[in-house]
């Protein structure tokens, strides 16, 4: 079995000098990692369904 490594991405809204996550796609959810520390790998990983419970209310304060 080979394993794809992730692609993480940083928000645009993010500065050089902000305390932020990476996140990334996966299958059935998003997996997150410190930004700071990119080679310790993902930290948590999130279903679909709690991801999105947690981005409406993010997205909903534009």
């Amino acid at each position: 079995m080979t394993t794809e490594p992730l692609a993480f991405s940083t928000s645009s809204r993010s500065s050089d000098r902000a305390d932020r996550v990476d996140v990334a796609d996966l299958p059935a959810g998003a997996a997150l990692r410190d930004s700071k520390r990119p080679a310790a790998g993902h930290l948590l990983s999130f279903p679909g369904a709690e991801w999105e419970a947690f981005l409406s209310p993010a997205r909903a304060t534009r």
